[in-house]
């Protein structure tokens, strides 16, 4: 029998005592830096996320994820991290780190925290030690050093290029100022992919799972999961396409059969520990089918399904990915999970103001009563299927991406590599407003890191709270209904009921879900009582009429 440990206080809502709580939970992502200042600097911090957890209780979510918060030189805000155990002094102290774990706890909240395996900043221990050291020792085989090709080594090691732009390769100088070895980044140069052949590497991750799982967090979302793993060889890609996070195909350095090996033995470890504890994988595959691979019963918990991010606003599309979402899981007995926004992808509310066919990544503001009125039956849609789901901090205001911010201010790394990204994470990024006025909407007192629109005020969650119709007032509505509900959230297949084109409907239990994707208002049955509707509906004689980008939520009992 393996050995239990206990840390922080386990959780005391209504998720304790929910086994595989996670299966069907709500799951809320903080980016600190933009969620809420509690020391006035213009950055967030732990003690404004702190100070906010019971916005997010009684907003009805059942955990919060955190994006990284480590000490870091943020050369990619904080995904570049420094000391894994260490909470940058931007974002507070271990101290701090303790409180919000225990705080959120006593709140009845569960705390994911992201890890960083694939890469390390250039910053680390183990980096500068490979640097000083020089090519031959055994620092830089912890990383994937290489020579460099051409007559004197000046070219890179192979083709691969940087996700951020730009050649995926580093020179370094060595220690007697001659140019020397090659270092592989697949993200800026300030991140050095470790080379997790080493099995120092492993040990070390080990390590840091359970300082952090001492700590008393309830899980962990694996930041890209997909990578670590390089091809033997590291082979060139030729005349095969360089692509993305999220591509068509297995690529040398993503998706490799050798990360699941790695996920065996981080399951083992966390299985160790009380309190149903989770891995979630970011993992960016070709295939909602390969992403299943992930989530095999001794591998990790719930990957995020960015194939449902990626899909348009159109009936058939949505529900090829959802069907093909539920037939990829239920083998492997894990949960489908829902996500629409996150902090590397244009805001919903601004992808569905847009034409389709932009993808993920819109620097347009587009038509914004479109896209709000699409987000939000996109929200309802999300939620009424069976799995997790994932809302991203301002989501449940409506905000836009701000698609306008003056380039001196832009702190994207992509926007400096020039690799046509054109920093567009940046505009997801800003801090979120909290009232309706003050120099940053309540972020802080001290204004705010990435400058907020003048009309956010309006936006805020003290003009929303309380007012009919709001966004805000929806997902709270929202989350209330699915978790008093046994036939929301839980489960693994939905019944597809007939519907005009443009339009989706299923039943799940006494529960009937119908979106209506299209730019008309379209009659439908009248499936009962009412639970909840994006937009206004009108009923009469057995009939409804649903207006165009509307989700309705009926009741039969």
């Amino acid at each position: 029998m393996s050995q239990q440990h206990s840390a922080a206080p386990a959780p005391t809502s209504a998720v304790e005592g929910r086994p595989d709580w996670w299966r069907d939970a709500v799951i809320y992502q903080v980016y600190p830096r933009s969620f809420a200042d509690g020391n006035g600097d213009g950055m967030g911090d732990l003690e404004g996320v702190r100070t906010r957890l019971p916005y997010l209780r009684d907003l009805g979510v059942d955990a919060v994820w955190l994006s990284p918060f480590y000490a870091s030189p943020q050369a990619d805000a904080g995904y570049d991290v420094s000391d894994y155990r260490v909470v940058d002094p931007m974002f507070g102290t271990l101290l701090d780190a303790d409180a919000l774990i225990r705080d959120a706890h006593a709140l009845g909240l569960r705390i994911i925290v992201d890890l960083v395996p694939n890469h390390s900043s250039d910053q680390y221990e183990w980096f500068r030690r490979a640097l000083a050291e020089g090519p031959g020792s055994p620092s830089r085989d912890r990383y994937h050093f290489r020579p460099g090709k051409g007559r004197n080594g000046e070219l890179p090691p192979n083709d691969w290029e940087s996700i951020f732009g730009g050649p995926a390769w580093t020179r370094v100088t060595e220690p007697d100022g001659t140019p020397g070895e090659w270092y592989l980044h697949l993200f800026a140069p300030e991140q050095p992919d470790f080379n997790w052949e080493h099995p120092a590497v492993g040990d070390e991750f080990r390590s840091i799972l359970r300082f952090w799982l001492d700590m008393g967090v309830d899980g962990f979302r694996i930041d890209v999961a997909h990578g670590m793993v390089k091809a033997e060889g590291l082979p060139d890609l030729g005349d095969h396409e360089q692509l993305t996070l999220l591509g068509n195909d297995v690529m040398p350095f993503f998706d490799q059969d050798g990360v699941h090996d790695i996920y065996r033995e981080w399951r083992l470890v966390l299985d160790e520990y009380s309190g149903d504890r989770i891995f979630v994988a970011e993992a960016w595959t070709p295939t909602v089918e390969r992403t299943a691979n992930y989530v095999r019963p001794d591998e990790l918990h719930q990957a995020f399904n960015f194939q449902y991010l990626a899909t348009h606003w159109d009936a058939e599309e949505l529900r090829t990915v959802v069907n093909r979402t539920l037939d990829a899981m239920r083998p492997v007995g894990a949960p489908a999970t829902w996500v629409l926004s996150n902090h590397d992808v244009t805001r919903h509310a601004t992808r569905f103001a847009n034409p389709a066919g932009l993808g993920t990544q819109i620097r347009l503001a587009g038509d914004r009563e479109v896209g709000l009125r699409r987000a939000r039956a996109a929200t309802l849609l999300m939620l009424a299927l069976p799995g997790s789901a994932y809302v991203y901090q301002g989501e449940e205001l409506g905000l836009p991406d701000v698609v306008d911010l003056p380039d001196e201010v832009r702190q994207d790394p992509a926007y400096f590599r020039g690799a046509g990204q054109d920093g567009f994470r940046d505009g997801c990024r800003v801090p979120i407003p909290w009232t309706r006025t003050g120099p940053s909407y309540g972020f802080g007192d001290g204004g705010s890191w990435l400058p907020q629109p003048a009309d956010w005020g309006g936006l805020s969650v003290e003009a929303q709270t309380g007012e009919p119709g709001s966004t805000l007032e929806l997902y709270r509505a929202a989350l209330a209904v699915r978790r008093e509900r046994a036939d929301l959230g839980a489960g693994d297949a939905v019944e597809w009921l007939r519907a005009p084109e443009g339009v989706l409907a299923f039943r799940r239990g006494e529960f009937v879900c119908v979106a209506n994707t299209t730019g008309e208002s379209v009659p439908m049955p009248a499936y009962g009582r009412v639970l909840l509707a994006s937009g206004e509906i009108t009923e009469a004689a057995g009939e409804a009429k649903v207006p165009a980008d509307t989700t309705v939520w009926w009741s039969a009992s």
